[in-house]
């Protein structure tokens, strides 16, 4: 019976984990984790096993800023934002991370303390494992340092790159460009959210959020009912985002090659 389990277990995991560039299910949604996919199987197995599925909640916090990190995840198909605090009431979001990353990278760099807010913005599955043993992995597995390395190099392009599109950039162009990123990290062109959890997002006020929306639905690119929100015009969408979609989506396919 263990056996069996097991077995079961490493099929279930395989099938979450494994992705082919390109392969897609029926709805266009890219299966698995491109960290772990990354890495060749005689040099995951060990990792495969310490890892365990997890279903994250919308809202969940799995860090605080300052606060230890206690697992680490590679999310499949859900979605977390980074969030740095403004003050006690504001915050902004300064990272996102799904299917192509992990959250709990200060562990690659040897801290283990997190320095910003994590919080399941799309929710969804991922892969877990504790910090302890994480950090074991790393350190002997070649393999998987060089894809958490390039992946810290476009994670690191997509933080500056918001970073200036939060300063230069008008909402409307912003909010197409934070949807287009949003629905390739979870595999799905709608998600529940609200007007003020975008503003937090985006760092505008909420009346900026409900105007850059309202316009983006007037042109029939978005569709926005009851706290949830679906994309209709994904070409004529990326024609709206500002400049910095394109340029983080460019560094994320340097660091896949």
């Amino acid at each position: 019976m263990l056996v069996r389990r097991s077995l079961m277990w490493g099929g279930q995991l395989r099938r979450m984990v494994a992705v082919d560039k390109g392969r897609q299910t029926r709805d266009g949604r890219v299966i698995g984790n491109w960290v772990l996919a990354s890495i060749a199987p005689q040099d995951s197995r060990h990792l495969l096993a310490q890892l365990r599925p997890v279903s994250l909640n919308f809202g969940q916090i799995l860090y605080e800023a300052g606060a230890k990190i206690s697992h680490v995840y590679f999310p499949v198909n859900c979605l977390i934002s980074l969030l740095t605090a403004v003050d006690k009431r504001r915050s902004l979001e300064v990272g996102m991370v799904g299917n192509e990353g992990m959250t709990g990278m200060p562990f690659v760099l040897g801290i283990g303390e997190s320095g910003v807010r994590a919080l399941v913005q799309g929710a969804g599955d991922a892969l877990s494992m504790p910090a302890a043993l994480f950090r074991i992995e790393f350190d002997r597995n070649p393999p998987l340092r060089r894809a958490l390395f390039r992946y810290t190099y476009a994670l690191m392009a997509q933080i500056s790159q918001t970073a200036a599109c939060n300063r230069f950039h008008e909402a409307e162009a912003r909010l197409a460009r934070w949807l287009l990123m949003t629905r390739e990290r979870i595999g799905s062109d709608g998600f529940p959210i609200t007007h003020e959890f975008l503003a937090h997002m985006l760092g505008v006020r909420r009346g900026g959020v409900t105007e850059a929306a309202s316009a983006l639905k007037r042109r029939g690119l978005i569709d926005y009912r009851r706290g949830e929100l679906r994309i209709l015009d994904v070409k004529r969408l990326k024609s709206s985002a500002c400049s910095c979609y394109q340029i983080v989506k460019a560094a994320f396919e340097r660091a896949q090659r």
